[in-house]
């Protein structure tokens, strides 16, 4: 059997398993259950948040033999081949590398007949923002009259970019990020059925780093345990060091050194850790998010616990005493100084340059 990547080994297959989209599993298994299916679907939302997942788990519900309150058996032979991607009925198109006017040409012709062996043809478009204008009317004008037998599933991160008269013909759920307590839940769950040890704050680091999607969240903890099959607990240091993620108190340690206006000592201190193999670009991204940690305990200071997970007490209570000491300009002017660091990093020919120039900028810029 070929290894496969954790994302892919651990799939959700039945709507029970997703997390954190309960607004639109509900929705959708009562459709099953009742028979009340749209023709289209259009899952907009975040990368990672479980577009395709869901997409495939109600391609499997709309066919299953015998379904159960609107779920899969995932035992009869529909589901199996929706699962294992034999089913002809079952496509995907991944709107990406598949959007002109020929592909969905193809899709229309497709549709004209009648399901080989499945109930419905289920028809995935991926990053169906991406189609072309021609391709986009072309795909319109089969929405507007589709044949009984076919179900369309659109998936899109960026759905404003979508012409809205496919938007309107579509029965629309917006997925959400996933909060990092649902991510950490379902990555200890997968870290047990590894048969891995990794503590709960390392855990929490990682879901942080993943920004809202299980995908990457999951991707991560692929790599930290291809990496240590020791045995041994992965705690912070470990996931710190294979991820390069920037240490909190070295964040700390810079924001306090802007605030003091020591320009020489924080240039200083920024090119000693890249020396010591901090990668800058990750430093920059861990930065502006510290620094938005900030913005945000500045007009809520009782969230500490939501807004910076995977800090120690020791932390927390630092990241609120820089909170009352740090002025609104001085922030707002730092914040967008290293947002422009961040992205100009990309281009420098010097890749610390960018981050030196915002750091003498902030100190030359006071606290407003």
């Amino acid at each position: 059997m070929p290894n496969l990547a954790l994302y892919r080994k651990y799939r959700p297959q039945s709507f029970s398993e997703v997390i954190g989209q309960d607004h639109v599993v509900q929705t959708l298994r009562n459709a099953v259950e009742g028979n009340l299916l749209s023709h289209a679907y259009l899952f907009s939302g975040p990368r990672g948040s479980g577009k395709t997942t869901l997409a495939r788990i109600l391609a499997k519900a709309v066919n299953c033999k015998s379904p159960k309150k609107g779920e899969p058996d995932n035992t009869c032979d529909y589901c199996l081949e929706i699962g294992q991607g034999r089913a002809l009925d079952f496509v995907e198109i991944d709107a990406a590398s598949n959007r002109g006017i020929d592909e969905i040409r193809d899709l229309k012709e497709g549709i004209r007949f009648a399901p080989a062996r499945l109930k419905y043809k289920v028809f995935v478009i991926d990053e169906a923002h991406q189609l072309t204008k021609e391709a986009s009317n072309a795909l319109l004008k089969t929405l507007e009259e589709p044949p009984s037998h076919a179900i369309f599933i659109l998936a899109t991160t960026e759905a404003n970019r979508m012409i809205s008269t496919i938007v309107s013909r579509c029965q629309r759920f917006d997925f959400r990020k996933l909060s990092i307590k649902e991510i950490v839940g379902r990555l200890k769950s997968v870290a047990e059925k590894e048969k891995a040890k990794i503590d709960n704050m390392a855990l929490e680091i990682l879901a942080a780093h993943a920004g809202g999607s299980f995908r990457d969240a999951e991707s991560l903890l692929d790599r930290v345990l291809t990496f240590h099959q020791d045995g041994n607990t992965i705690g912070v240091v470990e996931l710190q060091e294979l991820l390069g993620i920037v240490d909190i108190n070295i964040l700390a340690s810079l924001v306090d050194l802007l605030l003091e206006k020591k320009t020489a000592e924080a240039v200083n201190f920024l090119n000693t850790n890249l020396e010591k193999g901090m990668d800058p670009q990750e430093f920059a991204k861990n930065l502006v998010e510290y620094l938005r940690r900030i913005l945000i305990l500045k007009f809520n200071d009782e969230i500490t616990n939501i807004i910076a997970p995977g800090f120690t007490k020791e932390q927390q209570e630092k990241l609120g005493e820089q909170t009352k000491s740090i002025e609104g300009k001085f922030l707002t002017t730092a914040l967008k100084l290293f947002m422009e660091a961040e992205r100009d990093m990309k281009y420098a020919d010097i890749v610390q340059l960018p981050l030196e120039l915002a750091i003498v900028e902030s100190c030359m810029g006071g606290r407003g």
